[in-house]
């Protein structure tokens, strides 16, 4: 799996979203966003991490929502 920064990856044990900052040869810097905001940058070896699957389908239903919200008012 050829990484590049900005692919959305995961730990292949589980976890969080993790978008990659940069790679050099194995090893791979992320960060993601912590539960209260804070910002996380970690490098870790490219055999732990796993690219992530992003379903977009509820944003664009969240999107819809707040639209039809917004021309009810």
């Amino acid at each position: 799996m050829a990484l590049k920064a900005g692919d959305v990856v995961v730990l292949k044990s589980g976890g969080q979203a993790l978008t990659v900052a940069s790679v050099e040869g194995d090893t791979v810097e992320c960060v993601w966003i912590g539960e209260e905001g804070e910002l996380f940058r970690e490098e870790l070896p490219s055999v732990v991490l796993e690219s992530a699957e992003i379903d977009l389908s509820d944003d664009d239903e969240a999107h819809e929502d707040e639209e039809e919200h917004d021309e009810v008012a």
